[in-house]
């Protein structure tokens, strides 16, 4: 089960991902859901914003590190720990 920071960003996935109707969970490949680079660049700004944090990579970076969800999902819960 997600826990609520998870299920926040699964939540911001879906505005971006392609209509297909299967459930997004961490394990989910970001490929997996017609993400590419510009949605992923969108949605990083979102979880920038709604988190007051900064996501330190361009957008290449970010594809080559970011593969799933739940590579998402760390990579944001590491930031806002160091904010804190």
């Amino acid at each position: 089960m997600a826990d609520q920071l998870a299920t926040e960003i699964i939540e911001k996935i879906k505005a971006h991902a392609e209509p297909g109707g299967e459930e997004i969970t961490t394990a989910t490949e970001l490929t997996a859901l017609g993400i590419h680079s510009l949605e992923l660049t969108e949605i990083i700004f979102d979880l920038e914003e709604q988190y007051g944090i900064e996501i330190e990579m361009n957008t290449v970076d970010a594809w080559s590190n970011l593969k799933n969800v739940g590579d998402m999902v760390e990579a944001v819960r590491a930031l806002i720990a160091k904010k804190a």
